[in-house]
């Protein structure tokens, strides 16, 4: 399993990690106790649309920025993400889509199933722990085994499948399970990514985070530009204007460079 990236994740010539991050849309088929997104079932959809994600990605891909990772709320709702994920594996962008998995069968598995070129498409699925009674705490009745099943669905199609694990005081004890489990559903070590629980959104515990303390990877959702996935607040916002892209790109880049002037060290990273 994998706490963060590696040091030696190779970075664009700004600088940055080559990490494009969308929030395509915010409701939800689930509603997590603790989602730093503040999504649940029957929110609005402030996302981006279909041509708001094939401008961006035509823009990201001559910043050097050649991860895309779609997030929610649950893309899968969308009927539309399979040509999101389709257009940025057209232009050569390594593509992960991070869910929940419940929706993943019938259509929506045979949709993602056409999608080329298979090396290049990741499913992260959110599984936060070895039993039912870890992962539903937060997550709902039910969800664990649901994700379970899915996770076998994807495995069986040949998918790239990661895990990621949100550590909680519910499921501390149940880490080193987690580890026989994924290794169980054939998925390596390099793949099961564990995080604290962040102090955003709906949840009122956990680890506080900052601009300050988080290595920069350019996220994007309808109402901008911001520093990080790990959540859309205003504190994290660099920029309202969505396009031109490389302007927020430059402005990260900036901020960056003038904070390491001043530390002379290397930020967290926050994966």
């Amino acid at each position: 399993m994998s706490l963060a990236p590696s040091n030696d994740t190779q970075q664009t010539q700004e600088g940055l990690l080559p990490r494009l991050w969308m929030y395509t849309n915010y409701d939800c088929n689930l509603s997590c106790s603790y989602c730093v997104a503040e999504s649940f079932v029957g929110a609005d959809r402030p996302g981006l649309d279909l041509t708001q994600v094939c401008q961006l990605i035509d823009e990201a891909t001559v910043l050097g920025l050649n991860e895309l990772f779609l997030t929610g709320g649950e893309p899968f709702i969308l009927h539309d993400i399979f040509q999101m994920i389709a257009y940025g594996l057209e232009h050569g962008m390594h593509v992960t889509i991070l869910s929940n998995g419940i929706l993943l069968k019938g259509k929506r598995l045979a949709q993602l199933e056409s999608l080329a070129p298979r090396e290049h498409l990741t499913i992260q699925i959110s599984l936060d722990g070895s039993t039912a009674e870890a992962h539903d705490f937060y997550r709902g009745a039910g969800s664990w085994q649901k994700a379970i099943d899915t996770i076998h669905r994807l495995k069986a199609a040949g998918f790239h499948v990661r895990l990621g694990t949100t550590q909680t005081p519910e499921n501390s004890h149940d880490l080193n399970a987690m580890c026989h489990l994924h290794r169980s559903l054939g998925i390596g070590d390099d793949d099961h990514i564990i995080r604290p629980l962040v102090r955003r959104g709906f949840s009122a515990n956990g680890m506080a985070v900052s601009l300050p303390a988080l290595e920069p990877e350019v996220t994007i959702n309808q109402d901008g530009v911001y520093w990080h996935p790990v959540a859309t607040d205003n504190d994290l916002l660099i920029s309202s204007q969505l396009f031109p892209l490389a302007a927020a790109v430059e402005q990260i880049r900036e901020i960056r460079e003038s904070m390491l002037a001043v530390t002379g060290g290397a930020f967290a990273r926050f994966r």
